[in-house]
This record gives C-alpha cells, sequence and structure tokens, in this order.
C-alpha cells in the first residue's frame, strides 16, 4: 500500500469491563491505523481512557465497506475521521 493510499477502517472485537469481575459488555473499535498492533494500542488505550478496567479483544480485520445501521455508520465515520470510536453492547452471560 502506497503511503497516498487511504488506508481501510480497521474493526476490533471482543469484551470490556468497567470493573474487574464485573458485568461484561461487547466492543466493537473501529480506527485507522497503519498496522494491527498500532490498532491494538490505540483501541487499547482509548478504552482504558473510557475508564474501562478490563478488556479481551478477540478479533481483528478489516473493514469491507460501510455498515448499514447505527451505531457502527456513525462510528465507522468517525475512524474515517481520524477518531477512535467505540461502540459496546449487552452480550450475553
Amino acid at each position: 500500500m502506497n503511503d497516498n493510499e487511504e488506508r481501510p477502517v480497521t474493526i476490533i472485537t471482543g469484551r470490556v469491563w468497567k470493573r474487574k469481575g464485573g458485568k461484561p459488555e461487547g466492543v466493537h473499535v473501529m480506527l485507522v491505523a497503519p498496522d494491527d498492533d498500532s490498532a491494538v494500542r490505540r483501541a487499547l488505550e482509548s478504552l482504558a481512557a473510557e475508564g474501562y478496567a478490563e478488556a479481551e479483544l478477540d478479533q481483528i480485520g478489516d473493514m469491507d465497506g460501510e455498515p448499514d445501521d447505527e451505531p457502527h455508520l456513525s462510528a465507522f465515520q468517525g475512524a474515517l475521521e481520524g477518531e477512535v470510536s467505540i461502540v459496546t453492547f449487552d452480550v450475553p452471560i
């Protein structure tokens, strides 16, 4: 990939906890980064800055196009603008 080419939006999926031993939430983190290591590092830093005490990241990959529905559409747009976008949701326990 050339430096002039736009990088794809990376999505990282997993679970997060506001406090250790607390209730888990599902998480999708979207961002643009030069490589997977940088993406994971920025995701973890952003999650910590948002007050999450723990995170388990399961998968990382490049988005294949723009999502259809909110809140992922806004998160995708935020990632394109240089933000680290975090979407959380309830997961079955």
